[in-house]
């Protein structure tokens, strides 16, 4: 799903057009459509990583509850700490996507802000 973030430089590359190229094609539109890509893609992962980890603190809890009220079963305490393990890496992967966008979101600055600079960014 990060297709986009590792490929960054490249489609910027191929998205503003040189010196030679500029009659041809419109770099604020190529921009525009690549920022609402990125934007999109972005959006699209956050929203996954947050939904697994939704759904595995539900399980943590569930667990927990589990062996609050008794249950100190050793495959329940191994599958408790599995899934902790699992919610602290879900966690770091926010994190990791975080520093992911904030890159990608500068390279595309970098390159193009003379020709499309949407509204809701920094400078």
């Amino acid at each position: 799903m990060r297709l986009i973030d590792d490929k960054i430089i490249y489609m910027l590359n191929t998205t503003i057009p040189t010196e030679s190229f500029k009659g041809q094609v419109d770099p604020t539109t190529q921009c525009k459509d690549l920022f609402q890509q990125i934007e999109s893609e972005h959006t699209q992962r956050e929203q996954a990583i947050t939904n697994c980890l939704n759904i595995t603190k539900e399980k943590v809890m569930h667990m927990k509850k589990l062996k609050d009220h008794g249950d100190e079963s050793p495959t329940l305490i191994k599958n408790l700490r599995k899934e902790q393990n699992t919610l602290r890496l879900l966690q770091a992967e926010l994190n990791i996507e975080e520093v992911i966008r904030q890159r990608t979101i500068q390279v595309y600055y970098e390159k193009c802000r003379g020709f499309y600079k949407p509204s809701h960014m920094k400078t």
